[in-house]
């Protein structure tokens, strides 16, 4: 371990800064939530165990909560990858996708035996939809065995029996049942376009086989997601053809109303299965969940109105809204809490935590996020969230600014939220200020917004990770002279790009299974992303020179900056191949680095030993150059 400088007084500087909160604590502390669904009798969600490194499915009833995932299980599906929509309730059953083989498997809610439902050893499933009036489940199928995988809608009944319900589309998400059971709705798009940039809303009646009639289509020049009938069988979707994801509702006439609500994205970009963002109530409510400069805000109000009532407001973000006549239910997050499961009461808007990710800080220690809205190039505006160092124990001396820890989202695609992240409390605990940049890109701030990366990736994000150090330095609130970057996939590429423009920025860098040549991931990946670089950088045919120009492995002589990386040799999106091609290359120009390799993780590390010598090798690697 890197030894601290000497101090006055003996006071530790930032960074090196003691703290009981250990890496061991930040990744006990990651259970997450997913695929929240829920009956009058029942809330049942998807909890991620970190200790275990798998996923189990969880039911809240009669005032307790307890796990139905037997052992030898794991619910998780890898549809796109990515995956989502991994369970559903069927009745007195539990269907749910298992992780290992990625079939179905049927679960009884009374004594929790479990038997498989489909055998399709070369296909996986997700998006999972119970259909109680055929006693089937509904899924998005992806199969492999050829050049590319190909997906469709099917039907698998509770005997295991398949039909087919929709195929010719590249890609399908989120089917949906009218109440009566007679009309189904999905979402689906075609290469090259990308779920966030065209996609089009589909519905079609059903006949006495449960098979689609006719199928009639919405949208051109749109990104539509999240389709669901209200109680009266009205079809309801977010589209962002106002510039926004907004609630649209078709009306009788067969015309598409915009529904009172803010100017504001009111879902993030649809990257798994099965999102629900927004919901209806059978009274005619509405419940929206929208964007304010990052904040997530969930709120209650009617179809036909303006007049709104916010719900949760120590909360802010919220995912995967069900409803039952108790009331709502969601995944919520806030700056004091990573993950929690609500119960609020409607009308009255009284909010109970069925469930909560633990964490070992008390609430004094937690560094909260600051909202940064600041000057980039172009005159635009980028977002982000700053955290200042924060440890009971510790503090800075009078004339002394804290080093900075910039994190780079990935997808890019994607955001960061103003939600406690135990990550960065890692970091905040030892004298570290973080910057958690939502560069222009990134998604919540309208569809405009969220164009500025096509054909700008490694531009645009560079340029607002280089404002971001210039608008806090004015601010006299870091070192600049010790600032760090780190990235995941292709926040690893900003990472990675950040370097190549502004080496001299920065005294080292993580890469996390970080993209460093496009091309060769353009050649290789899987087919959900196999045309997102075109969209990010341009045609390689006709713009070869761009790529060269974008591609930290082919830039990396600009790079003079101490870096580490990490990956796992199972990663199907950013193959090792393409890290250990930028290791050998920055190594062959005596530039310092490290590489630390995991055998068995994927796209995203999930075992516990791993994610934990993670964060030490990363700051005893940033230590040495403080």
């Amino acid at each position: 371990m890197s030894v601290p400088p000497e101090s006055s007084a003996g006071v530790e500087p930032a960074g090196y800064w003691h703290s009981e909160f250990s890496a061991a604590d930040a990744v006990a502390a990651g259970t997450d939530y997913a695929d929240l669904t829920c009956d009058d009798q029942r809330v049942v969600w998807v909890e991620f165990l970190p200790a275990a490194g798998l996923s189990a499915a969880m039911q809240w009833a009669g005032g307790a909560v307890h796990r139905l995932t037997p052992p030898g299980y794991s619910v998780r599906s890898r549809v796109y990858e990515y995956g989502g929509g991994a369970l559903c309730l069927a009745g007195d059953s539990l269907v749910f996708v298992n992780e290992a083989d990625q079939q179905l498997y049927r679960q009884t809610l009374d004594d929790l035996a479990c038997s498989q439902l489909s055998f399709a050893a070369d296909c996986r499933y997700g998006g999972l939809v119970f259909d109680l009036l055929r006693q089937r489940v509904i899924a998005v199928e992806e199969q492999h065995g050829g050049a590319q995988p190909t997906h469709r809608l099917v039907a698998i009944d509770l005997a295991g029996n398949r039909q087919l319900l929709a195929e010719g589309a590249d890609f399908y998400n989120s089917p949906c049942l009218s109440p009566d059971g007679q009309r189904l709705a999905w979402i689906e798009w075609q290469r090259p376009e990308l779920p966030w940039t065209v996609s089009s809303l589909c519905w079609t009646e059903l006949d006495d086989q449960g098979l689609p009639g006719e199928v009639e289509r919405m949208g051109s020049d749109e990104s539509v997601q999240q389709p669901l009938f209200d109680s009266q069988g009205a079809l309801l979707c977010l589209t962002d053809r106002s510039g926004y994801w907004q609630p649209w509702r078709l009306t009788m006439d067969q015309q598409w109303q915009l529904l009172p609500s803010r100017d504001a994205d009111h879902a993030p970009a649809p990257w798994q299965l099965n999102p629900r963002h927004f919901l209806t109530l059978p009274n005619g409510g509405l419940v929206l969940n929208w964007s304010d400069g990052g904040y997530g805000r969930l709120v209650l109000r009617h179809v036909d109105t303006v007049d709104e009532q916010p719900l949760a407001e120590d909360f802010t973000r919220f995912r995967a809204l069900a409803h039952n006549s108790s009331g709502l239910f969601c995944l919520a997050s806030s700056p004091d809490c990573s993950a929690a499961v609500l119960h609020i009461a409607l009308p009255g808007g009284e909010v109970s935590v069925l469930a909560q990710a633990p964490h070992s800080l008390p609430p004094e220690d937690i560094s909260r996020p600051v909202r940064l809205a600041y000057p980039s190039a172009q005159e635009e505006i980028a977002y982000g969230f700053y955290y200042p160092p924060r440890n009971g124990q510790a503090s800075l001396a009078p004339d002394e600014r804290p080093p900075l820890v910039i994190f780079t989202h990935g997808g890019p695609t994607s955001a960061c939220y103003p939600v406690l992240d135990n990550r960065i409390q890692f970091w905040t605990q030892r004298g570290f200020a973080v910057a958690d940049l939502n560069y222009r890109g990134s998604v919540g701030f309208g569809r405009a917004y969220r164009q500025r990366l096509q054909g700008h990736w490694g531009e645009t994000d560079v340029e607002d990770v280089l404002a971001a150090i210039d608008y806090l330095t004015q601010r006299d609130l870091i070192d600049p002279d010790r600032v760090f970057i780190r990235g995941q996939s292709a926040g690893g590429f900003t990472t990675l790009s950040s370097l190549v423009h502004a080496s001299g920025r920065f005294r080292a860098a993580a890469s996390l299974y970080g993209v460093s040549d496009p091309l060769q991931l353009r050649a290789v990946t899987h087919k959900f992303e196999a045309d997102y670089i075109d969209w990010l950088i341009g045609d390689p045919l006709t713009q070869p020179e761009r790529y060269r120009q974008r591609s930290p492995l082919e830039q990396a002589a600009g790079i003079t900056t101490p870096v580490i990386f990490f990956q796992g040799l199972q990663d199907a999106v950013v193959l090792p191949a393409q890290t250990e091609q930028m290791v050998a290359a920055l190594e062959e120009q005596g530039v310092p680095v490290e590489y630390v390799a995991f055998n068995e993780e994927r796209h995203g590390f999930r075992r516990p030993g791993n994610l934990q010598q993670v964060l030490e090798q990363e700051l005893d690697f940033y230590r040495r150059y403080l």
